[in-house]
């Protein structure tokens, strides 16, 4: 009896169309991300494979882990330009002056990234059907992931285990996306209200240096 055919291929999930501005949006949020974590190797005066490397797993940490737990085909293996853009911005900061990055610029960098991507993170989850609460989760996940992955690999204390509002602003972004998004509230709106408010949060921390209150019971 001859034995039954395999399958050529496993079946993929299909993805759903999301708009173009995405697209775009999520591409300048990697390189944003990407340069956060370029700017940790110079800091460190490491090479330039060490630099190249920090950027591609800052820039995608975030994403990767959310596509795995929504089901999603991992968006920068499927897709030319992302790894390309990670490399690239390691490139730029290699060859810039040293002096263009001094400061709070990796600060800022990651500001900026932290609420646009907090916003893409909880888009794309909703479009793969997940719930509006975990796809809140999704998006601060996808916003802080990237950044917690860079900071364990340089050897340094993480963003997130220090007083200062930084998860705070990427769950307000993405808690304001989740609801506008699940209210049938106008997109363009929601996205840009919602990735403002989470860089401004996290710009005013920067700026005043605005913490939580840490726990202060007895051990």
């Amino acid at each position: 009896m001859p034995l039954p055919a395999l399958p050529t291929a496993l079946p993929q999930a299909v993805a759903p169309a999301l708009p173009a501005v995405i697209g775009i949006a999520d591409l300048a949020g990697i390189a944003v991300f990407a340069l956060s974590g370029a700017l940790v190797a110079a800091r460190m005066r490491q090479t330039l494979v060490t630099m190249c490397f920090f950027a591609v797993i800052t820039g995608v940490g975030g994403g990767s882990v959310r596509d795995l737990l929504i089901g999603a085909p991992v968006f920068w293996v499927h897709d030319r330009w992302v790894a390309l853009v990670c490399l690239g911005v390691a490139v730029v900061c290699w060859i810039t002056p040293h002096r263009w990055w001094r400061g709070a610029a990796l600060e800022w960098a990651d500001a900026v990234g932290l609420g646009a991507y907090a916003v893409l993170g909880t888009t794309k989850a909703l479009a793969y059907g997940i719930p509006p609460v975990p796809a809140f989760l999704m998006g601060v996940i996808t916003g802080c992931v990237g950044g917690v992955i860079r900071d364990c690999v340089a050897g340094r204390p993480s963003i997130i285990m220090r007083p200062e509002l930084y998860v705070t602003a990427a769950a307000l972004a993405a808690a304001l996306c989740s609801a506008g998004l699940a209210l049938h509230l106008p997109k363009g709106w929601v996205w840009a209200v919602s990735a403002l408010a989470g860089f401004a949060l996290r710009a005013a921390a920067i700026r005043w240096k605005l913490a939580i209150p840490a726990y202060g019971g007895a051990v």
